[in-house]
């Protein structure tokens, strides 16, 4: 019995000698005729096998970032969100770690800020490029498209009769300078004339009117002389005004004189097109089912 032990010591020592120069098992194994891998199991035991016999993990990278980040004060829910790891794994890597100081309040929501500012941020740029390619998609307008669409602008936008105050004259009012210009464009389209189009800006008494007047003028190519007196609306103290700033500019009004007959064809267009749109069927537009076809 006791040489059986005595054999088993020396091939133990021979064992763990060969394992500290960095042989692998199966090189133990043939240098020292062993065929019970139970044997070789127990021979070797506790003794690490050399790195080179080790397998690479996929997540090593991984979990060797994970510990820098922990090091440099991250915590768990940032590793976790910066890596796209689970929890679990993140706390396996690093709980080891000494836990990084608690931030203050200031520190914590000037994190907090960066992110949502980068949030803000990249929903701008992806807002920006869903408007440019949409714009894109529209290309060159037909006069019939400009028309159709100046219809719908002021039957929208401008003044119209009442049964109970019978007005027919064509008056449209506005404060975005793009409506204002598709307006005029519409304008120039029916050939109406420059002398019957008549201008005035409506605009609240504390801002700069003359400033007003003057962005208007150059927009509709006018000058300001031409220009009716303004409208001004009353400041009311108890009201928080947001429309403020040099951008505000208040409306332009854009009157017709003796402009009946063309309120009553304006009219006459819109419920033309009202109807159309009920009947069908209607002409199709290849290009038209192209743009559609992402957002139905």
């Amino acid at each position: 019995m006791a040489q059986t032990h005595d054999t088993y010591e020396r091939l133990r020592e021979q064992a763990l000698a060969l394992r500290r120069e960095g042989l692998s098992r199966r090189h133990i194994r043939d240098r020292l005729k062993i065929s019970n891998n139970d044997l070789l199991n127990r021979l070797v035991k506790g003794e690490p096998p050399p790195a080179w016999t080790r397998r690479p993990r996929a997540k090593d990278d991984l979990r060797a970032r994970a510990r820098e980040l922990r090091r440099q004060g991250w915590t768990y829910d940032r590793i976790e969100l910066e890596l796209g790891v689970s929890r679990s794994s993140v706390s396996l890597w690093v709980r080891d770690l000494p836990r990084p100081p608690r931030r203050t309040s200031e520190e914590a929501s000037a994190i907090a800020r960066r992110g949502w500012e980068r949030t803000l941020q990249l929903r701008e740029e992806e807002r920006q490029r869903t408007k440019a390619a949409a714009a894109a998609e529209i290309g060159t307008l037909t006069d019939r498209e400009l028309f159709l669409i100046g219809v719908g602008l002021y039957w929208a936008e401008g003044s119209k009769s009442k049964v109970y105050r019978r007005t027919e004259q064509v008056t449209f009012c506005n404060s975005d300078p793009a409506m204002i210009r598709l307006y005029l464009a519409w304008l120039d389209l029916l050939g109406v004339a420059g002398e019957h189009r008549c201008f005035h800006v409506m605009i609240h008494e504390s801002a700069d009117v003359a400033a007003a007047e003057r962005f208007w003028a150059d927009l509709a190519g006018r000058c300001t002389d031409d220009f009716f007196k303004p409208v001004l609306k009353r400041h009311n103290p108890k009201t928080v005004r947001k429309n403020v700033g040099d951008d505000y500019r208040g409306c332009l009004v854009v009157r017709l004189r003796q402009s009946a007959h063309l309120y009553r064809r304006i009219e006459g267009w819109w419920y033309g097109i009202v109807c159309e749109a009920g009947s069908a069927p209607r002409q199709e537009c290849p290009n038209l089912t192209s743009m559609l076809s992402p957002v139905v």
